[in-house]
């Protein structure tokens, strides 16, 4: 009787094991690179997306989520690590976390899973991201028969050994240069520009370009999706698509302004998440990675600051935070300011933003002569020259900017009227100051004095330094 007991509590633990391994998903996350999500056709933009609206139409459609800090690097640190910006140490652009910080990778693996990153990386150390890395999603011509065979590889060899898998598909479009995709399609003429954009004919080129790529990342996301159906793995795949921060036209990446921070996100999850469906919940970039690992049913590390969606995912709860941040430092970027550090907290409806250095000119690379590689800034500065008065405000509002702003972005996501210092906003001015005061503590941020050190967190700062040190000891030895 007690061994019988015994074989039966056995089999039972067995089985459990078994469908706890069986039901694990695997888990996929494409990325877009400087696109602003309203210029996508399932945001109802101008830039047309078929695979991304048939993808709605099978999942989950987020129109408030969030990344923390409007430039790729440390957007992409804080997705993988589910930590914030300053805490992670990857606060400005071409950056490194802290020695010691771990990713979503080493989460996976350590509960089994093959985990990859295929295209763009932009993380550093390689220590604290050990993803199987490859070039094919940042690369490969999408239209092409097998576009990814090393993703195709690695779906094939994991289904072999009944081993779930994570891939992180980071395309490198629409960013600067706009030269893949069908630029024929967007007649420069027809296009509807935003209101915050001044109306130039460079201006609509480049516009017709960057909508063009939107399109070509599209594609990829589609080749990746089509993949899945031929493994035969859709039905248990977790799929994420996103748009990243915004474009790298004025008033969205390099910015705190609404579309610098605000992303399109899709997820898929056949069976578990509802079809076309839609959420205003407000979610951010660093609660992907706690969501991957609840939905994997890992624990989730509490030196995460991202906390998991699943619930809204699976219909469970329709909201899920209350506020979310940004941050942005100038430092080390191309053709950036020496300082110009920007804070934000935001709400569903509305976004305050603190310029921690107002009397200072905001410059980036879009504002060098040339231009982000598309030159059109000094087309907007020369009709301001002019004396067009909508060139001269945007172009003023770009460069210099009040000490605090605060926008209503359901009725202005374009962030042209500043309601700092209407009466009616100020309850919520110092709710959200608060807010903002209370994160950027928890951070360690110390405004002034974190800008200051920002280039201190560039991937190779000490080892640069090292570098010149020895070249002079070289030169005084000879």
């Amino acid at each position: 009787m007690f061994k019988n007991c015994l074989s039966a509590i056995f089999l039972v633990t067995v089985c459990a094991t078994s469908i706890i391994a069986v039901d694990r998903p695997n888990l996929v996350f494409m990325i877009a690179d400087d696109c602003t999500y309203l210029d996508m056709e399932v945001y109802g933009g101008q830039a047309k997306t078929p695979n991304l609206n048939r993808l709605a139409t099978e999942g989950l459609q987020f129109s408030r989520c969030f990344q923390t800090a409007p430039m790729c690097s440390p957007t992409r640190h804080n997705i993988y690590t589910g930590i914030y910006p300053v805490k992670s140490g990857a606060w400005p652009n071409h950056t490194c976390v802290y020695p010691g910080t771990k990713s979503i990778a080493h989460y996976l693996q350590d509960a089994d899973y093959r985990v990859a990153l295929s295209g763009k990386t932009h993380i550093s150390p390689r220590e604290s991201f050990p993803f199987e890395y490859d070039g094919e999603f940042k690369s490969a011509d999408p239209f092409k028969a097998n576009p990814y065979p090393t993703i195709g590889k690695l779906i094939t060899e994991s289904k072999a050994a009944d081993t779930p898998f994570c891939i992180f598909a980071c395309s490198n479009e629409p960013h600067s240069p706009y030269n893949k995709g069908n630029a024929a399609a967007y007649p420069p003429d027809s296009l509807v520009l935003p209101p915050s954009w001044v109306d130039t004919p460079k201006t609509r080129t480049q516009y017709s370009k960057y909508l063009a790529e939107i399109t070509f990342y599209d594609a990829q996301c589609g080749a990746l999706l089509k993949m899945l159906d031929k493994h035969g793995v859709a039905d248990n795949t977790l799929v994420m698509a996103v748009s990243e921060q915004g474009s790298a036209f004025p008033f969205a990446k390099w910015t705190c302004f609404e579309l610098g921070l605000t992303s399109g996100l899709i997820a898929r999850w056949p069976g578990k998440v509802k079809p076309a469906s839609g959420t205003g919940a407000l979610v951010e970039y660093c609660d992907v990675a706690p969501t991957f690992l609840d939905a994997a049913g890992l624990p989730i590390p509490t030196t995460m600051d991202g906390k998991s969606f699943l619930p809204v995912l699976l219909g469970q709860q329709a909201e899920h935070k209350t506020y979310t941040f940004g941050l942005h430092t100038t430092r080390g970027i191309i053709n950036g300011s020496e300082t110009f550090g920007i804070r934000s907290c935001g709400t569903k409806t509305h976004r305050y933003i603190r310029n921690l250095h107002p009397d200072v000119k905001f410059t980036n690379a879009v504002t060098r002569v040339g231009g982000d590689r598309a030159d059109y800034w000094t087309s907007w500065e020369k009709m301001a020259q002019t004396g067009d008065k909508h060139a001269q405000a945007m172009t003023r509002k770009y460069q210099h900017r009040a000490a605090e702003e605060l926008y209503d972005v359901v009725n202005d996501p374009h962030c042209l009227q500043n309601l700092i210092d209407d009466p009616k906003y100020a309850t919520l001015h110092a709710e959200l100051a608060a807010q903002l005061d209370r994160w950027m503590t928890s951070q360690g941020d110390k405004g002034h004095e974190t800008e200051a050190i920002a280039h201190t967190r560039k991937a190779g700062y000490g080892k640069q330094k090292s570098k010149k040190r020895k070249k002079v000891s070289s030169k005084q030895s000879n």
